[in-house]
């Protein structure tokens, strides 16, 4: 008989058993990529636990993302874990800012609790990647440390991107970073395992390039946030990496690439469709890339980067 539970690692010093493909709730923030009905969001998520993916990941700047976790799968609480974030503008105070002091903590964090219908956040990451110095001005992990002794939030964590995530290592309180990291972004693949070196979990954020290579079209690569619009594609084409793909769908081969990191504990993955995240389920399955491609990918992107 096959197998088909899906892979877990421990995520790090938090000794959760998280899937090693989690959910990004972000796609549920209806227009932000796609419009997304009702419907939609409540097939998708129940798809997803009903696959065996048990790390979501949301954050109160993602439109209705909470609420709609909170109103479809509240009720299976205890089939996932949940990470969403803070520092985003909750508190009045706040305006339009991400602020990081502890009456915009706190309320997004009394937020987040009622819009996902539930006691208490596994992991709650700073958003916005705020520097130590940032986060050294006021008393924010303090706020983070309280709202712990209070059993709101279990584990603590940042979003982060260089060249603020090796002194938010360095800081020695998260449990937990999330990284962006891709074939098409490799550019912190080193700062991946200094952070599980450290004995913090590891999530990866873009690990399908933000849905290109997309399936339906030639391209459809929508711009990755720290990433110049045309770079994605540019190092596909120039590195050749088609010639690599031997059959396989780009979605999938670049879903494999990720996984092959091996510092990496789970990856989210965000879509409103159904069919598209069981194909990342399956693409899970299928495991790692075979180390010869990998490090022929490697060759071939290390050329055009160094050209």
């Amino acid at each position: 008989m096959t197998d088909t539970r899906l892979p877990v690692r421990r995520l790090g010093r938090t000794g959760l058993m998280v899937t090693r493909l989690g959910y990004g709730a972000m796609s549920l923030d209806n227009g932000r990529l796609t419009p997304v009905t009702a419907d939609q969001a409540e097939s998708v998520l129940s798809t997803a636990l009903d696959a065996g993916i048990n790390y979501i990941d949301s954050s109160p700047d993602y439109g209705d993302s909470e609420e709609l976790l909170g109103r479809y799968i509240s009720h299976r609480r205890d089939e996932f874990f949940i990470a969403t974030k803070c520092g985003c503008p909750v508190a009045p105070s706040a305006g339009d800012r991400h602020v990081y002091n502890r009456e915009n903590i706190e309320a997004a964090v009394e937020q987040s609790l009622r819009r996902l219908r539930t006691d208490y956040i596994d992991v709650l990451q700073f958003h916005g990647d705020p520097s130590r110095e940032v986060l050294d001005r006021g008393d924010a992990i303090e706020a983070l440390r309280d709202l712990q002794r209070a059993g709101k939030v279990r584990f603590i964590g940042v979003s982060g991107t260089l060249p603020n995530l090796p002194n938010q290592i360095a800081m020695d309180v998260f449990d937990v970073f999330q990284i962006p990291y891709s074939v098409l972004q490799r550019d912190h693949s080193d700062v991946i395992s200094e952070a599980a070196q450290a004995g913090a979990g590891t999530v990866i954020r873009g690990g399908a390039v933000r849905g290109g290579p997309s399936p339906e079209k030639e391209w459809a690569v929508r711009r990755l946030p720290e990433v110049e619009p045309e770079r994605p594609r540019t190092l596909w084409e120039r590195a050749n990496l088609d010639e690599l793909l031997d059959g396989t769908p780009r979605m999938e081969w670049v879903l494999r690439y990720t996984f092959s990191h091996p510092d990496l504990d789970t990856t989210i993955v965000g879509t409103a469709n159904a069919s598209h995240l069981l194909a990342n389920v399956a693409a899970l399955q299928k495991g790692p890339l075979p180390p010869d491609v990998l490090a022929e990918a490697a060759r071939r992107l290390d050329a055009v980067e160094a050209g």
